[in-house]
């Protein structure tokens, strides 16, 4: 069954930057199964992040997904 829910532009462009190649249903279901709310929490209500921080947040989702990425700056 399918259910179409209703979320803010801004929220919409916030998932749509994090979900990579997964569907919004896998994105959602993943996210209020896990520590993906953490990862929510953290998004919430900020507009612009630092290099830093979106590394820090990728790292973080893709630790989650249980793949593993490589950064150039990392030890």
């Amino acid at each position: 069954m399918v259910k179409t829910i209703t979320i803010r532009d801004d929220v919409y462009r916030k998932l749509l930057a994090i979900k990579g190649d997964e569907s919004f249903s896998e994105l959602i279901e993943r996210l209020i199964e896990g520590k993906g709310v953490e990862v929510l929490r953290k998004i919430r209500n900020k507009t612009e992040f630092s290099e830093e921080e979106k590394k820090i947040m990728l790292r973080e989702i893709y630790a989650k997904r249980g793949e593993r990425r490589v950064f150039p700056d990392s030890p």
